[in-house]
């Protein structure tokens, strides 16, 4: 049940979180690094499975605070430039892979001073067969959290609020599926490797970290779907599905220039 608020900010209790949450990060650092000096993955996995169980644990008493009338306008507001910060900071992250795309594409790096960049054969992926599925399904996705959140905001229709999550959640799936695809037919059969060459490990970059994004938000969505199915919601309170659609359309927008730099454009330069 909410409660009454005499005042537009939420004072936050005591919280083991931020603690648990530093521990568990820190944990999944130093394993990283263990890891990769083949020492132990474990503890690179306690802190995962920390990181993930925080996230949880520490969301489900944000959902709570909504529900008992904690999320004022005032802190609304602040959860959204919370987002918007977010995404700014994810715009960076491929802005800084997109340079070292562009950068090798047009001027590759020799291996040592004075020799010269030996391109190696790369199969070509033709950008308008499998790379052209994966871009429609991504804008048929975005279209379908708009018009969820259409539903909501105007008339407060749950039922095509949920069709529209549940189509999008849906489409977000065979992205995903249709990339690993992808993958395996240039792993297995046309002898692309992770490393070894500047445009193999700028595109799995790219493609990889995209399709991470889209594996995330696709849960994100999910979680909404979830919430929505529960009654959550409303027409004026629903900072997380719009945190949840502003994700899904920057994953739609990531790849849109992807697809256009690396697929169509790469291929031309490249290969």
């Amino acid at each position: 049940m909410a409660h009454a608020k005499t005042h537009d900010y939420h004072i936050l209790t005591p919280s083991i979180w931020p603690l648990i949450g530093a521990i568990s990060g820190f944990a999944l650092l130093a394993g990283g690094v263990l890891w990769m000096h083949s020492i132990t993955p474990w503890v690179f996995w306690a802190g995962f499975v920390g990181v993930l169980y925080t996230m949880f644990a520490w969301w489900v008493e944000v959902v709570q605070e909504s529900r008992i009338g904690d999320h004022t306008p005032v802190v609304r507001i602040g959860l959204r430039y919370g987002v918007i910060l977010f995404i700014t900071s994810e715009v960076m992250f491929f802005f800084a892979w997109f340079w070292s795309f562009f950068k090798h594409a047009i001027y590759p790096m020799q291996d040592y001073v004075g020799t010269e960049y030996v391109q190696p054969e790369i199969f070509a992926v033709d950008a308008f067969h499998l790379p052209l599925i994966n871009t429609i399904l991504l804008l048929l996705s975005g279209c379908a959290v708009t018009w969820a959140h259409h539903a909501l905001v105007h008339g407060n229709n749950r039922r095509d609020l949920i069709t529209g999550l549940a189509l999008s959640i849906a489409l977000g799936v065979a992205f995903t599926g249709f990339q690993a695809y992808e993958y395996r037919e240039l792993l297995l059969h046309h002898d692309w490797t992770f490393g070894g060459d500047q445009y193999y490990s700028n595109f799995f970059m790219l493609t990889g970290f995209h399709g991470f994004h889209v594996i995330i938000g696709t849960i994100f969505l999910a979680v909404c779907l979830v919430r929505a199915l529960q009654g959550d919601f409303t027409q004026e309170h629903h900072v997380g599905f719009e945190a949840a659609a502003w994700y899904w359309h920057f994953v739609d927008v990531v790849w849109l220039f992807l697809f256009f730099a690396v697929y169509v454009w790469g291929n031309a330069v490249m290969l």
